[in-house]
């Protein structure tokens, strides 16, 4: 076993695994040694953790036990910071071309941006530099907002 490999940004080792109903005692086991690891659940039947030798290794193991009760796994690599980046340019350039609209579509538009952006971040666990560039054009716009209204009255 490799200890102090340190993980990768952005990259996940991931293990999908259907385990037999019956006898529950391999599926309760399997399940608890995902726990004590720590695995991120992404659904019913697929994990991940950041990944290294040491995290893939573990899982691999787990795989082979879920084989030997009677079920079928699968263990792979995912590089998932690549998708949250483009996600977050996409916000961006949502929220630079929104500064063209009128006060009230702006407005509405920063509360879909923001909760557009509340989203990615949810699954983003290792943020790319675009997180930050995309919440600060979010946060212009909303102050364009704010200045023309002030301008307003």
């Amino acid at each position: 076993m490799t200890h102090g490999v340190k993980a990768v940004p952005g990259k996940w080792v991931l293990l999908s695994y259907r385990v037999p109903r019956e006898p529950s005692t391999p599926r309760i086991t399997i399940w608890r040694k995902l726990k004590r690891l720590g695995v991120a659940q992404i659904s019913d039947g697929l994990v991940a953790l950041p990944a290294d030798a040491r995290t893939r290794e573990q899982l691999e193991w787990i795989a082979e036990e879920v084989v030997d009760a009677g079920g079928s796994a699968s263990v792979c690599a995912a590089t998932m910071a690549q998708a949250r980046a483009a996600e977050y340019a996409k916000i961006l350039a949502e929220a630079q071309a929104g500064s063209r609209l009128g006060p009230a579509a702006r407005l509405a538009l920063v509360r879909r941006l923001r909760a557009d952006l509340l989203r990615v971040q949810r699954r983003d666990y290792f943020p790319p530099v675009e997180r930050t560039a995309a919440s600060a054009a979010i946060d212009t716009l909303a102050a364009s907002v704010l200045e023309q209204e002030e301008q307003s009255s």
